[in-house]
């Protein structure tokens, strides 16, 4: 099973994610779904750091991406990257509506 946590600080804002496991969908090579989350969050990554120009905090591997996002001081900037994210998170509860049992996701407020 994927499982991805969205963490948000007392504003709202997501300020990190983590992403890991394997769906077991279907055999490596043809797994949608892992093929999915992997396109969704990596793709969402890459446009953070081209779109605006922001270069986030990510450790990736096998199975695992984690991303924590630092506030930015340029108000606009950081709305971007905020609008950015919540696409994700969008297009990540679409993945888990469909395939429900091979992916959990909880979107909650930081610890910190």
């Amino acid at each position: 099973m994927i499982r991805i946590k969205i963490n948000r600080g007392a504003d709202g804002r997501i300020v990190r994610f983590h992403v890991d496991g394997h769906a077991q969908y279907d055999e490596r090579g043809k797994d949608i779904v892992c093929a999915g989350v992997s396109a969704v969050t990596v793709g969402t990554v890459n446009a953070i750091e081209v779109l605006t120009g922001v270069q986030l905090n990510t450790r990736m591997k096998h199975g695992f991406l984690s991303a924590d996002i630092s506030p930015q001081t340029d108000a606009d900037t950081d709305s971007k990257v905020q609008l950015l994210l919540e696409g994700m998170v969008v297009m990540l509860q679409s993945i888990q509506q469909s395939y429900g049992a091979y992916i959990a996701m909880q979107d909650h407020p930081s610890s910190k």
